[in-house]
């Protein structure tokens, strides 16, 4: 008996999760057509990038992509998800010591996001002319530091956990710790965004994964939050598959890349995040390397374009095959996070 009604409070809580991610789903959906209709009524175009990530001009991405940007698409998509996993959050899922941290966090970057976007939409055509990047920088630097004081004052957490090792107290270096996991994390998935469909992908792996390791932990308000994004990204990357017809902007990339970071510092397992973000990983790594290249090497570089993904275009990869290669690598890399996870929760 005692094992029955254990399986059923089990099921009533999965039963939950998975409707709370439909639900926002289907909210994201509703609210599509709402910005479609602002969006291309205010002519929210996305702005062709002139400068490359590695520095100087990027005439590679300028080859590949002239065609996809004579076709106006509207950015800020990411508002709709955004929007749609505030709402639900709040109505459905507030918990003090599990979403309000990641869902405070989000739509602080993503207000931040949000700013640069509209400054981008309403300049010239170069997508880097927003808002100036020791500007945003140090908003975005304002938000990980007061979410880092809420985890380190209101949640009680001091040290984090590494297998092997075990525990490793770091005082009010938790809050450093938790400046720079977000901040990597949102400029990973920031960089990563730039082909139809391809950050959405990837990102509904990572929250899938993280979904997987907060349900072992028994945080199951943080896992229906994961989820809950799981729904919303499925919904945004319906439209934002080849041809795309709108794209997130950093609005979304900063304020998703955000709170995966969060998740990974409120589960423990920062020592898996880049595993199961593997590919964000190699993306900010390619950029790294090509700037590094061409400093040292007289403008030289060692991908033809970066981030990684333009490369592969560039040597004659459609960029639907580049796209759908990366999800399956995200995919995978998602499996081995949570392999890596649970090895090191055994030792």
């Amino acid at each position: 008996m005692i094992e029955t009604i254990e399986i059923i409070v089990e099921t009533s809580v999965v039963l939950q999760i998975l409707s709370l991610a439909f639900i926002t789903f289907i909210v994201s959906m509703l609210l599509t057509p709402v910005y479609t209709s602002i969006a291309f009524r205010g002519k929210w175009w996305k702005q062709q990038r002139s400068e490359a990530w590695s520095g100087g001009q990027a005439s590679v991405y300028k080859k590949l992509h002239a065609a996809k940007h004579k076709r106006n698409i509207p950015t800020m998509a990411g508002i709709i998800f955004v929007t749609s996993i505030l709402i639900v959050t709040l109505l459905l899922n507030l918990d003090r010591g599990q979403t309000w941290l990641p869902l405070a966090a989000m739509v602080g970057s993503g207000l931040i996001g949000f700013v640069d976007d509209w400054i981008n939409i309403r300049g010239k055509n170069n997508v880097l002319a927003g808002m100036k990047a020791k500007i945003k920088f140090a908003l975005h630097s304002a938000v990980a530091l007061i979410g880092g004081w809420w985890f380190f004052a209101k949640l009680d957490v001091s040290s984090i956990s590494f297998p092997f090792f075990g525990e490793i107290v770091l005082g009010f270096g938790i809050v450093i710790l938790f400046w720079f996991v977000v901040i990597a994390t949102a400029n990973a998935v920031n960089i990563t965004d730039g082909l139809d469909g391809l950050a959405g992908g990837l990102l509904v792996s990572s929250f899938s994964a993280y979904t997987v390791i907060c349900i072992m932990q028994g945080q199951y308000a943080l896992a229906a939050f994961c989820l809950s994004i799981v729904g919303a990204l499925l919904s945004y990357t319906w439209f934002n598959v080849y041809p795309a017809r709108f794209f997130m902007g950093d609005v979304g990339s900063f304020s998703l890349g955000t709170a995966l970071g969060v998740i990974a510092m409120q589960t423990d397992t920062i020592y898996v995040l880049p595993v199961i973000g593997l590919v964000y990983v190699a993306e900010t790594g390619s950029v790294i390397i090509n700037r590094t290249s061409k400093k040292l090497r007289k403008g030289k570089k060692v991908f033809l374009s970066s981030p990684i993904h333009h490369h592969f275009e560039a040597i004659g990869w459609p960029e639907t095959k580049v796209t759908m290669r990366f999800w399956i690598l995200g995919q995978v890399s998602a499996v081995l996070g949570l392999i890596v996870y649970v090895f090191g929760s055994i030792y």
